[in-house]
């Protein structure tokens, strides 16, 4: 019996004007699927004019300019929804979704289709519900102890994955689909028995007890940030009264 992680896996990733997933924009898009390690990726791209600015420090990221998106990319209304669409086709086919960090990818994608298409993503995913797995949460956990950054460039560097062409939605979706493989390689012994299903349940409790620890640390410091402990999908704010 195949082990999952050599098995059929996708992987999402995007681009965008920020790091907001309330009000930034999805500016470039990528779905990556791979039957088998090592075997030829299928790569579906989507470029999109945000129809806002896209600041200097976005740019500097992903080398996405304003004027080239405008030119170039199509509106968000239409892409958001065939961006849903092509996430539910890989569920419904019991695709693990490699998603790095993913309530940024999915809840900004969540956050664009409520904007645009007045819908939400859990909406086109009724029949088949995600199945994630984000290999920030999973290193963090098999791996707790490690010091260091974890950020998609280190965990490369740390599992020798090779991540050719950085911030590119498409390298980025496959360099993070490689990483899963490689943790499940590692750490076989302790995953072996754990279908991905199961995997998605433990990294919404791995996630919570990570953000209550970084939340501890940032009080600690002194610092204001806030830790979102929710995975894989932040619920949507409520409306300001």
């Amino acid at each position: 019996m195949t082990d999952w992680f050599d098995g059929p896996l996708a992987a999402f990733d995007t681009e965008t004007t920020g790091v907001d997933v309330e009000e930034d924009r999805i500016v470039s898009a990528a779905v990556v699927v791979q039957d088998s390690p090592g075997g030829r990726p299928r790569i579906r791209r989507w470029l999109v004019n945000p129809g806002v600015p896209v600041p200097p420090g976005a740019v500097e990221v992903h080398g996405l300019t304003e004027d080239h998106l405008q030119r170039n990319g199509r509106w968000p209304a239409p892409v958001m929804e065939e961006i849903a669409r092509a996430l539910a086709e890989q569920c419904a086919a019991a695709r693990p979704l490699v998603v790095m960090n993913a309530p940024f990818d999915l809840t900004l994608l969540d956050r664009e289709l409520r904007r645009h298409r007045a819908s939400s993503l859990s909406r086109y995913l009724d029949r088949s519900p995600l199945c994630v797995l984000d290999p920030r949460v999973l290193d963090k956990h098999l791996d707790r102890y490690r010091k260091g950054r974890r950020t998609l460039t280190d965990l490369c560097a740390q599992y020798e994955v090779v991540l050719d062409g950085a911030h590119d939605a498409a390298a980025d979706a496959l360099a993070a689909l490689e990483v899963v493989r490689a943790v499940g390689r590692r750490f076989n012994a302790r995953l072996e028995r754990l279908s991905p299903a199961e995997l998605h349940t433990l990294q919404a409790v791995w996630h919570a007890a990570q953000a209550r620890g970084l939340q501890a640390w940032f009080a600690r410091s002194g610092a204001p940030e806030v830790v979102d402990p929710a995975w894989p999908l932040r619920p949507e704010l409520p409306a300001a009264a």
